[in-house]
């Protein structure tokens, strides 16, 4: 099916959509009518790649410039430059390989070709499921080497739980499946015979680990026990799939705790938070908010969740990074994880639970958070390639001894920088590719630093630094390039957290009003504000803040749903002060809200 019969069918639905709600057609009829427009939006965007994008939305506001009888010219849809490319007349000639969405006007479109086209995934026949590209996988290498060796250190030892939970294990906690159930995938054959009982795909592994966690611990001495396990996961969600941010398989860690006593599990839940944090902001450049989850939030079957969140500019919208929860006792007395209480002869005690999650969805939020119109941005701690050596300068006259000079000079700067510096270091100096396409495919796949190399460069014993996240250049002398390059990749590191932190804190805000935290909100601002903790004020608060995308296209639908209660809030409560949903209530502190993935 084409592209314009996709998108005609989902407008038509639309037009469906509006009509019963301009005539107030039942609940039922709205509710059924709404659903397949979801699907059909669905069906649109995995045959096209992006998400649907309502005619309406120009056409009123061409509307609204007519009715101010205003008769200027329609400006032209902003456009990305085109990367270009130097033939051997000078000419310069249009190239496809760069962008040709912009992220500030077209941010899915934007997100997907920056995925693609940098060589981080390719797309699978299976919705919701893609191709992790050795080059974002070398990402996720760095993000597991960093983590891996910081709870080693704590004392957490990998190991692996199958994948498959049998029925009967994963509906023993109830409240844990409650939440998990519309996105648990079941395998129910075994060629062409129907399995006597289903068995679940893992979405986390609670119910997969425990009853062995039971067999292990017979005594406190056997306590605490302290697993991670690097693996894949299924959550078979129905809602729009987008790569890393939202996919029905993920790679992940799970770490699963048990102790003796509670402030021993509660101590390793917020050395956990922190590490995940350091992920964020050491390694990624991206600034976090540390938090506790609320109530209508927290992990199912928990005591408490603590979390890391992010905030993408670009979308206005918050993400959850990485969780880690205090699961109490609550599935220890399921499993019967218990002993014999040291302190009190003869009487059994249950043993103290946390578990614990980082997901290759932070490849994702590092894309949306550093990535430019040019592609990818990098920061140098998670680049498989951190400098790009290429040579310029060659023309088709010189002489191959002369082209060998500055290939054997590059190949020379990538030696001293990998053997004296540490860096990781590539020499591009394919013959069948100009410079002018080499900077743009490097550009696209954001390695950090572009040193290049010509033959009057070669004579002044000279190179120049080009800083993929800035457009700095600089000329950099030869005898100094491995200390000045180590030097820049440090820098750049910080500078890209800092510029991260400060968007981050540009557009976090304080709001004690309501119209305040509306008007806020739909400046695609993370609001913190007074709250009760209720789970009926949140639900109020998603609902009175959220707008109908239906009824007015291109406005943001969802509502704001709470992130956490912040560690560190922007400002402390006063006495007296409400709940900002209005109920009435004293609030118990500020909560931050906000649109989110």
């Amino acid at each position: 099916m084409e592209k314009q019969q996709h998108f005609d069918r989902v407008s038509n639905q639309g037009d469906v959509v509006r009509k019963l709600k301009e005539e107030k057609a039942s609940k039922d009829e709205i509710t059924k009518a709404v659903e397949m427009l979801k699907k059909l939006k669905v069906d649109y965007k995995e045959a096209t790649g992006a998400d649907y994008k309502p005619a309406a939305t120009t056409q009123a506001a061409a509307g609204r410039s007519n009715k101010k009888g205003k008769k200027e010219a329609a400006k032209p849809k902003q456009q990305v430059k085109k990367p270009s490319e130097e033939n051997k007349s000078g000419v310069k000639k249009q190239t496809r390989l760069g962008l040709e969405a912009s992220k500030s006007v077209d941010l899915a479109d934007w997100y997907s070709q920056v995925l693609t086209k940098g060589e981080m995934i390719e797309y699978y026949d299976v919705s919701g499921c893609y191709v992790l590209r050795p080059w974002s996988y070398s990402i996720w290498e760095k993000i597991v080497a960093f983590f891996d060796a910081r709870i080693k250190k704590m004392g957490v030892k990998n190991g692996y739980f199958p994948i498959f939970v049998s029925q009967a294990a994963l509906e023993r906690e109830k409240e844990h499946i409650a939440d998990f159930a519309p996105e648990v995938a079941w395998v129910t054959r075994s060629g062409d015979t129907e399995l006597a009982e289903p068995i679940a795909i893992r979405p986390t592994s609670e119910t997969v680990m425990y009853p062995t966690y039971a067999k292990w611990v017979q005594s406190h001495r056997d306590l605490p026990i302290r697993i991670n396990q690097w693996n894949n996961v299924v959550r078979w969600e129905f809602k729009h799939p987008q790569p890393f941010l939202r996919t029905r398989e993920f790679l992940w860690q799970e770490g699963h705790s048990a102790f003796a006593t509670k402030p021993e599990a509660e101590e390793e839940v917020m050395e956990i938070l922190n590490h995940y944090g350091d992920v964020y902001e050491q390694l990624l450049a991206i600034p976090v908010v540390r938090g506790k989850k609320t109530e209508k939030e927290k992990f199912a079957g928990g005591d408490y969740t603590t979390t890391v969140e992010a905030f993408i500019s670009a979308s206005g919208r918050a993400i959850q990074a990485a969780t880690s929860h205090h699961l109490g006792q609550n599935f220890s007395k399921m499993f019967d994880i218990s002993f014999e209480d040291p302190n009190k002869a003869g009487e059994k005690a249950f043993a103290y639970q946390n578990s614990w999650g980082l997901t290759t969805r932070s490849i994702g939020v590092l894309v949306m958070v550093h990535g430019d119109d040019k592609g990818l941005v990098l920061p140098p701690r998670v680049a498989d390639i951190q400098v790009v050596i290429v040579p310029c300068g060659v023309t088709a006259n010189m002489s191959d001894e002369a082209r060998q000079l500055v290939g054997d000079k590059c190949d020379e700067y990538a030696r001293r920088l990998q053997q004296i510096a540490g860096v990781r270091v590539k020499a591009d100096v394919r013959s069948n590719y100009s410079p002018g396409w080499k900077f743009n495919h490097w550009e696209l796949k954001g390695v950090p630093i572009r040193l290049e190399v010509g033959p009057r460069d070669i004579k002044d014993s000279q190179c120049k630094v080009v800083i993929r996240w800035s457009g700095e250049k600089m000329m950099v002398q030869e005898q100094d390039a491995p200390s000045k390059v180590e030097q820049l990749l440090e820098k750049i590191q910080a500078d890209m957290l800092a510029r991260a932190t400060k968007d981050l804190m540009d557009n976090m805000v304080v709001a004690d009003k309501w119209e305040d935290f509306l008007k806020y909100l739909d400046q695609g601002k993370i609001i913190q504000a007074p709250f009760c903790g209720d789970k009926d004020a949140e639900g109020i608060i998603k609902k009175e803040s959220a707008r109908d995308e239906d009824l007015v296209p291109g406005a943001p639908s969802m509502g704001a749903k709470s992130l956490c209660f912040p560690f560190q809030p922007l400002q402390q409560l006063k006495s007296g002060q409400k709940c900002i949903s209005g109920n009435g209530k004293d609030a118990i502190a500020y909560c931050l809200f906000g649109r989110s993935y």
